[in-house]
Formats: structure tokens, C-alpha cells, sequence
């Protein structure tokens, strides 16, 4: 079994234990597939579990714009295997005595899809409009503009010292994209309309409900540093990739058994065992953040923050987990936000709160606020079994504290843009990537306008005292504080460490996975 291949403060110790006896990253397996004489590798079919809802990173937070995306668009700085800021399209970075001011020098020569050469003028306008777009960008940089020194010279100007600021320019979710001046100017309430990055690949053509078709961008002008997570050297290996839209489990399971595929993401767990007694097909097993409940705190019962308690005292985590990854090794119960292999940050304040299992103070908790019956939707999908089988269970226990609960199943386009209407669902089942800072959750910030609508001034005031702490020292006690707020005020809930499983074919080399599956330097 695969020794997690991504951020080493984000491995899992409880699945360290799978690799005792090999230091190697992955599990061969095997399948009597296409001869290699007869496979064409100008192209990489990959097959992917959910289509996208846009191609504008901008836009959403959902893992699958991210994962095609990252390809086409890069930022000035990224972050490399350890979860440190590097640059990439900024050549370097330097921030002022006081921390108010970080300037950037842009790398030269760097060429956009359409051929133009990027610019200082490109950098503002880009970082001006994700500034003003993201809730990222909202929450932290309202204050804060982006300036053009010179042709060469970009610097961010803030009212105040931010700690986090440049983690959360490296976030790979909402990536701050550097694209052109003109397809920010053209751009919509809706987004980017086209997408030109400066990427190793370039965007060609969305068919939907089939494929994205990316292309290798010739003009690609890479970093001279040794690739490393996010960061360093990336080429383009393939002519062609196609991210191949397959929402049901099984068909991606045959699909890469028999070649069709060359990679297939979110293999069902309990299939794992029968792809490792295969010759030809490599495994690999990935820390990837944790799956939560996401309470509608705008309308409906779980505006009270009793009955969001009422539900956490009720929940038995390891049930709805294993449920979700068939057995405990392909998860983690874990009660905080930064897991304890971020040792710069790990706190288990909150931790009695987690995992209560407790029905009796449950039904209390729901008699206390007068719950009547009224139904409760559960917003989910079945484009990820793991989140889908998690709502199953999470309705059975709904269900058993006397709690009406219904199950609304979409395909997860549908789940995003329904998740957005306060009257559609009170609850909705979705998976965040464990961040390198707290500010990173989507969440827990009321100014970012997120789905659920947190509205927590307490959470924001702690929120601002990580972000422009002096020390990480302060940071790390200010996170413990917010521990208790969150399990008191509870805008999600969270049910543990998971992995995620991908299989492709053992002659491909270069597999990496650092939130998502890293498809550059892949042969």
C-alpha cells in the first residue's frame, strides 16, 4: 500500500504502518491490457468521477475545477511537498520590515496561451480581480491593493501586517490564476469566458457531460528548479490529455482494468485489494483532507446553533467513516482542522466535543429548541460514494434521534449550484483539503459569502488575530481558542481523515498527488 505521497505534515500515522515493509510509494497490480508496442502515448485518457461546474478556479471552490484547471493556470507563488511558499510565475519575493508590503519581481518571457508574453499589467488586473472575486480574497484582502511598480515589479500593498498572507496566495484551490488583462476585462458575474493561462497545458475544447481536452503548450517556459509537490519544473509529457467525465464507480473501475483508461481517480475502496492482485495497474493511496456535514445556518432548523449541536452530539464519526472507506485503513477519526502532523499548529482543544455518539443528550438538545418534526434535506451526491454513503448513514442517525430527514441525490454540477439556495437542503455532504492555515477554510469565515452562510463574529475576530499574529507562537494558541468557538457555534462538522485511491497504468512514471492527482512530469 502506497506511503501518502503529499504535504509530509499531512501523512497519516495511523497508515504509516501499510508501508512498514517497503519504503516504495505504491502497490503494483496487474491486468492483461493493450501491448506496450500498441498503446499511443501522445495521449493520457484520464477517467475522472465529477464534471466540473465551470473552469473559472475563481468560481468555486470544487475539487474538480482545481484539479483540471491547476494544468492550465499557474500563480506567483505555489506551495511545494512540505507545505512551503515558493515561487512560480514571480521570480522571487520579498516582503517589507514592517510586513505591510510584498513585492514581487515577475519571471520574463513567460508566454500566455494565446501567445502573448506575460506582463506587470497582466499580474494586477489578475490579482485585482481574484482579490475582489474570492472569498479568500474578500476576506483577507479587502484593504489591500495590487500595485504596478514597473514592467518587472509588482507589489502587494496591505493596511496591516497579514501572517498568512502568502499561503493564501498559494492556495491551489481558488488559485490566484495569472491570465491576460483582456480576459479579466471581458470577464462576467459568471466568470472568465476564456481561458488562457500560462500552464503546461493549454485549454482546447469542454464537451459536456464527456470530456476536457487539454493540449501540451509548446511556448511552456519552465522553472529550472527540480519539481517538488506544486512547485519547480513541470513539462508537459502528453499531446494530448483528456479528463473523461465517468460518474459511475464501476465503469471506472472496467475502464482501467481493460486500458480504456490510462488513469482513473476515486476508485471505490472496497475494489482496492482486487486491483493489487493485478500485474499492470499501480495503486496509490492519498491523504486527502475530510468529508463534512455543512448545516444551512441561513434558514431552517439549523439557523439555531442547538440543533447543529443536537446533530453533533448524535453522530457515531466511525460508522459514517466506515461506511465511507469500508475500514479504518483509509481513514483517520481526527477531531481538529490541522491534523497532528502539522505540529506547527495541532491543537486537540474542542476534542471532547467530537465523536459523541450520545442519542439521549441529542433528543434533549432537539426538545430544548421544539423540534416538531419538520424535514430536514439532506443535500448529496453519487458522484462521490464516499460522500454519498456517508449521507446514508448520517440520515439512519438523523432518523434515530427522531429527526425527519430526507435524502436529496443530484449529480455534483447540480449539488454546487443547489447548494447555493438557502431553501433547497438544510444539510449537504461535501470534502475539504486539510490547509496549511485555519484562514484557509472556506467555512469558518462570515465575509466570504460561502455556502452554509456562517455568521459568526467570533469566529472572525479569531480568525483576524491568526492572520496578523506576531509569532507563530500566538498563531498556534489564537487556533486553539478557535477550536472551542467552532465546536460551540459548529458551521460544519467534521468526520474524520480520509484518503483518496487512484489507479493507472504501472508503465506511466512520475505520479504525484498533492490535493488532486499532479498530471505534468507524468510519462
Amino acid at each position: 500500500m502506497k506511503n501518502f505521497k503529499w504535504l509530509s505534515i499531512l501523512m497519516f500515522s495511523a497508515l504509516l504502518v501499510l508501508s512498514a515493509c517497503s519504503d516504495s510509494t505504491t502497490e503494483s497490480s496487474s491486468k492483461e491490457n493493450t501491448s506496450v508496442e500498441d498503446k499511443d502515448y501522445s495521449e493520457l485518457q484520464v477517467a475522472y468521477n465529477a464534471q466540473p461546474p465551470t473552469m473559472d478556479p475563481l468560481m468555486t471552490t470544487a475539487v474538480a475545477t482545481r484539479d483540471v484547471a491547476r494544468n492550465v493556470f499557474e500563480s506567483l507563488v505555489t506551495l511545494d511537498a512540505d507545505s512551503k511558499v515558493v515561487p512560480m510565475l514571480a521570480e522571487s519575493y520579498e516582503e517589507s520590515e514592517d510586513g505591510k508590503i510584498i513585492t514581487f519581481k515577475i519571471r520574463q518571457g513567460v508566454k500566455f496561451h494565446n501567445g502573448d508574453e506575460m506582463t506587470a499589467d497582466d499580474v494586477v488586473a489578475s490579482m485585482e480581480h481574484w482579490r475582489t472575486t474570492t472569498a479568500l480574497g474578500k476576506a483577507n484582502f479587502a484593504d489591500a491593493t495590487f500595485v504596478k511598480v514597473d514592467e518587472t515589479t509588482v507589489e502587494l500593498v496591505m493596511q496591516q501586517k497579514l501572517f498568512i498572507a502568502l499561503h493564501l496566495l498559494a492556495d491551489p484551490s481558488q488559485i490566484a490564476m495569472i491570465t491576460t488583462e483582456e480576459v479579466i476585462e471581458s470577464a462576467t458575474a459568471e466568470g472568465i469566458t476564456e481561458f488562457i493561462g500560462t500552464g503546461p497545458y493549454k485549454f482546447v475544447e469542454w464537451k459536456n457531460d464527456q470530456y476536457i481536452h487539454l493540449q501540451k503548450f509548446e511556448d511552456y517556459k519552465a522553472v529550472e528548479t527540480p519539481a517538488n509537490g506544486l512547485a519547480g519544473k513541470k513539462e508537459a509529457k502528453y499531446e494530448n490529455v483528456y479528463f473523461q467525465f465517468v460518474t459511475d464507480a464501476s465503469t471506472r473501475l472496467a475502464g482501467i482494468q481493460t486500458g480504456e483508461y490510462d488513469v482513473a481517480n476515486a476508485i471505490p475502496f472496497d475494489n482496492v485489494e482486487q486491483l493489487n492482485s493485478l500485474d499492470n495497474l499501480t495503486t496509490s493511496v492519498d491523504h486527502n483532507g475530510f468529508n463534512a456535514i455543512v448545516f444551512n445556518k441561513r434558514s431552517g432548523i439549523f439557523a439555531d446553533k442547538t440543533a447543529r449541536q443536537a446533530v453533533n452530539a448524535a453522530l457515531d464519526e466511525e460508522a459514517i467513516l466506515t461506511a465511507a472507506f469500508s475500514n479504518s485503513q483509509f481513514y483517520e477519526l481526527e477531531s481538529g482542522l490541522m491534523i497532528k502532523e502539522q505540529t506547527d499548529w495541532y491543537s486537540d482543544a474542542g476534542s471532547d466535543q467530537y465523536n459523541q455518539n450520545n442519542p439521549e443528550k441529542a433528543k434533549a438538545l432537539l426538545k430544548e429548541i421544539g423540534y416538531n418534526g419538520e424535514e430536514v434535506v439532506i443535500l448529496s451526491t453519487r458522484d462521490y460514494e464516499d460522500h454519498y454513503n456517508a449521507a446514508v448513514v448520517v440520515q439512519q442517525q438523523l432518523e434515530s434521534i427522531g429527526i425527519n430527514a430526507k435524502l436529496d441525490i443530484y449529480d455534483w454540477p447540480t449539488v454546487l449550484e443547489r447548494r447555493t439556495d438557502e431553501t433547497a437542503y438544510d444539510i449537504f455532504i461535501t470534502g475539504f483539503p486539510t490547509e496549511p492555515v485555519p484562514n484557509k477554510y472556506v467555512f469558518l469565515d462570515s465575509r466570504g459569502g460561502w455556502a452554509g452562510w456562517t455568521n459568526s463574529p467570533e469566529i472572525d475576530a479569531l480568525l483576524d488575530k491568526i492572520a496578523t499574529a506576531s509569532s507563530q507562537e500566538e498563531a498556534t494558541n489564537t487556533y486553539s481558542e478557535l477550536m472551542e468557538e467552532y465546536y460551540d457555534y459548529l458551521p460544519i462538522i467534521k468526520f474524520g481523515n480520509k484518503t483518496t485511491v487512484t489507479a493507472y497504468d504501472s508503465s506511466i512514471e512520475g505520479y504525484d498527488f498533492l490535493q488532486g492527482i499532479i498530471l505534468w512530469n507524468m510519462k
